[in-house]
């Protein structure tokens, strides 16, 4: 028989396979009593034994004498039929020891179901983890990723899933819907060129995730609306997103009472990339003819707003601008349209936007005059932005982006949509869970 010295209790040894004495029993269940009562069952003998070379607490879970077993689906209480083998059910461990509940589930015949095998109030179905330990696992995946929750209590991965998809479910059931007035709707990378909607409420004192599909197709974002409700996205008042056709068209017809925004972050991300392509372009038709290199090294001395630039790029900059090329015209005329954004009426920004697009298409630079016409189809999407005088703003969409590739990354990417779609949830969802007795840390 192996010897331990108990850690629980100075002075005295605790042998494995065996029962601990009255007071620490006594002890031990007090404290499962605080922590973890369930009605119409009693604790019996604690046990302390060696598994596996890990030291672990058996203890065993009786029913209540005079305490009736529960049909599992219909939760009627009805007479027991029969006693199966034991089951052991996960609990949380106590100083780094394994915890498990040894409970003997009874059959119960059930005048509407049949025979059926009893609810208990620790664990829920077939699950082997007891409720407790998978709401104590899902709150440590929020903070780590769930490979190292799982090293950390020395469990599975596959547990600490089964738990982050256990509080996600919980808190999609009881997530309020109500006070959302204003979205965000994005597209973001995942792997292999593939993309997902995720729709998040960006109201003042309330962001969150809420909705998350694969793709970025109609389809996707109309799953959202339906999931929403009609009255509920009748209720929008303001909705963010960039370009994409799809997402205009949903937007249009199931919240065709919300004031849609199209504001500067994406507007300045495609002026970014046309500059960058002319820059390149430039670029290469000089070096093949033999022109002095000067647009080497100038890729962010263009892309970057004047006061974010260092030193060594202002300095780039200004030689940049003593020549006449296609780049330097395209990037006075990015910081020419940075005035736009500083109206605050929709009229008067309006006239600069048509100024500032017939000058673009005169340019003769076909990125710029891309650019243009995009803003000509948009323009009153665009000039929403100062109709909802500048409250919303899809930044905060993308910084929500951001937290959502950290998501990701921390889990070193998921195999399939659904685990990303439980961890973003998870992660964003800002999701309610329920009170307990006792808070586990």
């Amino acid at each position: 028989m192996f010897c331990v010295a108990s850690c629980l209790y100075p002075g005295k040894w605790i042998f494995a396979d065996q029962t601990f004495p009255g007071e620490n029993r006594m002890q031990l269940k007090t404290i499962l009593n605080r922590v973890a009562r369930n009605k119409g069952f009693v604790f019996g003998a604690i046990r302390f034994v060696e598994r596996a070379g890990r030291p672990t607490l058996e203890v065993e879970i009786r029913a209540h004498a005079k305490s009736w077993a529960i049909c599992s689906r219909c939760e009627r209480k009805c007479p027991g039929y029969d006693t199966l083998d034991e089951r052991r059910f996960e609990f949380i461990p106590f100083w780094g020891i394994v915890v498990f509940f040894v409970y003997a589930m009874r059959r119960v015949e059930c005048p509407m179901c049949g025979i059926k095998v009893e609810r208990v109030p620790w664990a829920v179905g077939k699950h082997r983890l007891t409720t407790a330990y998978a709401w104590f696992l899902a709150r440590w995946a929020k903070r780590m990723s769930w490979s190292e929750v799982a090293e950390a209590f020395r469990t599975t991965w596959h547990h600490v899933f089964c738990s982050v998809e256990m509080a996600v479910n919980w808190g999609r059931e009881h997530m309020s819907l109500e006070g959302i007035t204003a979205i965000g709707v994005d597209e973001m990378h995942w792997s292999h060129q593939l993309f997902i909607t995720v729709v998040y409420q960006i109201n003042e004192g309330r962001k969150r995730l809420l909705w998350v599909e694969a793709h970025r197709t109609a389809k996707s974002l109309l799953s959202f609306f339906h999931w929403l409700g009609p009255e509920r996205s009748q209720c929008l008042e303001f909705v963010c997103s960039d370009m994409w056709q799809p997402y205009i068209k949903v937007i249009a017809k199931k919240a065709s009472k919300a004031v849609h925004i199209l504001d500067r972050f994406h507007i300045v991300s495609h002026l970014s990339k046309a500059i960058d392509k002319v820059r390149a372009e430039e670029a290469r038709k000089m070096k093949a003819n033999g022109f002095e290199p000067v647009l080497t090294n100038s890729r962010w001395c263009l892309l970057k707003r004047v006061e974010n630039l260092t030193e060594r790029q202002m300095d780039k900059l200004q030689d940049l601008l003593r020549f006449n090329l296609a780049t330097v015209r395209a990037y006075l005329l990015k910081e020419q349209l940075q005035q736009f954004w500083e109206y605050d009426s929709p009229h008067w920004a309006g006239r600069f936007l048509d100024r500032w697009c017939d000058q673009a298409m005169r340019s003769r630079i076909d990125p710029m005059k891309r650019v243009a016409r995009m803003l000509r189809k948009h323009r009153p999407l665009i000039l929403n932005w100062f109709r909802a005088r500048k409250q919303f703003s899809c930044g905060v969409v993308e910084g929500l982006n951001n937290k959502a590739k950290v998501i990701s990354r921390k889990a070193y990417g998921f195999g399939t949509f659904y685990a990303l779609r439980i961890a973003l949830y998870h992660g964003l969802g800002n999701l309610p869970t329920p009170r307990f007795a006792h808070e586990f840390f």
